[in-house]
């Protein structure tokens, strides 16, 4: 079960000026569920994305890249589940460049004005002439209201679809931003079996929505982790469609590129803490903050090592306040000046550990209450400086085990 996460409601999805979505039903890997999805984009929209940091990363992934960075104006995306088109070698590239031709050839654009995503199984083949076959009926299904059929079309893993919208005032003008996620295992920092698509009719640069996309993917999909597997095909784009009318954002850092950038980053941190409640097998939603670092660095160096351990991540499956296992980790988290003796722990409102040692007020039963708790935040204060930072992630449950040793099945 999800943690404290509802499907999308498709009337509470804004609309995006300039975005239309196509959902079919090609057979990709297993029959009569929808597996292929078609954006197709008016002209004059700015598209930036960002990647996964896997070098081993899928063959859509790079011709994605590629694509980005040649220039043209990018009029559609294509998104396949049930295959990743990853581990496939030269073969795998033709496919994913055949794949961005065929819907070209529907759309009357050129081959590299159109982006593949792929997400699935890994070494196997992508069925290419199933993708084909059902571009024409993924593209007739196209209208500006459908996310939450895109937020189901992206599916692998997932229990639930993800989406999200907001409205904001930019520059006199009410914008609307909405995206879609999808991801459950393989989920670490910098990116993971992720894809993720935010769009909005704000009037931004091309060059700002570059910027926008990786500050948004910092501040979200990379501050999530599910088991500290980083995957070959993550990907995360923005639309910026520039319908909205108002005075383009040439400075991300004006006032209207903060507004803007503040409304987003809301949706795409629901988004990312969508994947964790999501995560395989979950049964929790640990929020990681540690503070008085010196850097924002070293702080997310402690917090990974919290999130990544396969030992507190199964303490907090089973609600055992085994603490010493949160200590551990920040000890060997890479901070090599560390000292101990200036380290608080809290979960919630228990403080744990003072100075690096057990406070003498704590009672094992206020840990067991809070370690029950389905939603948990895991404080700790290294002691050391004024900068902080948070990621969220998730326990690791039976559950997690039984999905991954069937995957294939």
């Amino acid at each position: 079960m999800p943690v404290h996460l509802l499907a999308p409601v498709a009337s509470d999805l804004h609309p995006i000026a300039g975005v239309r979505i196509g959902v079919a039903e090609a057979g990709v890997r297993k029959a009569n569920r929808k597996d292929l999805t078609v954006f197709l984009l008016d002209e004059g929209a700015s598209v930036a994305g960002v990647f996964t940091q896997n070098r081993f990363c899928a063959a859509p992934v790079q011709v994605g890249r590629e694509h980005l960075a040649g220039g043209k104006a990018i009029r559609a995306m294509v998104i396949n589940t049930g295959n990743a088109n990853a581990g496939t070698g030269a073969d795998g590239l033709a496919r994913a460049r055949a794949m961005c031709k065929a819907l070209a050839s529907h759309l009357n654009v050129a081959p590299e004005q159109v982006l593949p995503f792929s997400t699935g199984v890994i070494m196997e083949p992508l069925p290419l002439d199933r993708i084909e076959a059902g571009l024409p009926a993924a593209i007739a299904d196209a209208k500006a209201d459908h996310w939450a059929r895109a937020a189901e079309g992206i599916m692998t893993t997932d229990t639930l679809p993800k989406a999200f919208s907001a409205q904001a005032q930019v520059a006199g003008a009410t914008v609307s931003i909405t995206g879609i996620s999808k991801g459950a295992g393989m989920i670490r920092p910098n990116m993971a079996t992720m894809l993720g698509f935010l769009a909005t009719d704000a009037c931004v640069a091309p060059e700002v929505v570059q910027q926008l996309v990786r500050v948004l993917a910092d501040g979200s999909f990379n501050r999530v982790t599910i088991d500290g597997d980083t995957s070959t095909n993550d990907s995360f784009v923005l639309v910026a469609t520039n319908k909205a009318g108002h005075t383009p954002i040439t400075d991300l850092a004006s006032p209207e590129g903060q507004a803007l950038q503040a409304a987003m980053m809301q949706v795409a941190q629901k988004l990312a803490q969508a994947i964790v409640r999501d995560g395989e097998g979950a049964t929790k939603f640990i929020t990681v903050r540690v503070e008085g670092g010196r850097t924002g660095d070293e702080c997310r160096k402690v917090a990974y090592a919290i999130a990544h351990s396969p030992l507190v991540k199964t303490a907090f499956f089973a609600s055992d306040p085994n603490l010493g296992r949160i200590l551990a980790t920040v000890g060997y988290a890479g901070i090599e000046d560390l000292d101990q003796t200036g380290i608080d722990l809290y979960l919630d409102d228990v403080h744990v550990a003072v100075r690096g040692g057990r406070n003498p007020a704590y009672r094992e039963e206020d840990g067991q209450r809070v370690m029950k708790q389905s939603e948990i935040t895991v404080r700790v204060v290294l002691g050391r400086g004024s900068a902080a930072d948070t990621v969220w992630t998730c326990d690791f449950s039976h559950e997690y085990v039984t999905i991954n040793a069937d995957y294939r099945s």
